[in-house]
């Protein structure tokens, strides 16, 4: 297989570490394969793919999209070095408020699989980074929310104390203020 799923404190995240073939040349990886995914859990169809590039010390997120267009996002990144965050938003969740914190660079490879009714967000530390990340539904602005980055109840060890933000970034509630239309119904019912 050439992958490895790495489970996380809240079993519908996951981190994806694919096989890399390396030799005098370069290297290969698969960065995506459908039956595999699902093999771990991960069955849904992504059908849009986004790239973004950020300087150190930009923090994007806490973002989502509620339902009925909710997305799941497979992160990776191409360039530089993220903390990525995924925040259970799923009320009634064991989990809810719990965050998965991992670090993605583009030597390590990894992945993760924030599915949805999970809100996200990364903090670069490098000089830069572009990451790139495939939904499970298209961006749509009338589900678009959010959550502050710095929620005291969230308690998300950030990297760094003062991040630049978006102007929208800055003005996003609480969890427990945010418009959020997710309820728990057993595992893979976000």
């Amino acid at each position: 297989m050439p992958f490895c799923c790495v489970e996380t404190d809240i079993p519908e995240v996951k981190i994806i570490e694919p096989q890399v073939f390396a030799d005098e040349r370069g290297f290969f990886l698969e960065t995506y394969k459908r039956s595999e995914f699902a093999a771990f859990g991960i069955a849904e169809v992504f059908v849009q793919m986004n790239r973004s590039k950020s300087a150190r010390g930009i923090l994007r997120g806490l973002h989502y999209q509620k339902r009925p267009k909710a997305q799941g996002k497979l992160v990776q990144v191409i360039a530089g070095e993220i903390i990525d965050v995924a925040v259970d938003i799923r009320k009634g969740a064991p989990t809810f408020g719990k965050a998965v914190v991992t670090k993605l660079t583009s030597d390590n490879r990894r992945m993760i699989y924030v599915p949805g009714g999970f809100a996200h967000g990364f903090c670069v530390i490098s000089d830069s980074a572009e990451v790139s990340y495939m939904t499970t539904a298209e961006y749509a602005p009338e589900c678009e929310a959010g959550i502050r980055w710095n929620d005291p109840d969230l308690a998300i060890d950030w990297p760094i104390r003062s991040p630049q933000l978006s102007k929208r970034d800055l003005h996003w509630p609480s969890l427990k203020d945010a418009d959020n239309n997710f309820s728990y119904a057993g595992v893979g019912n976000g």
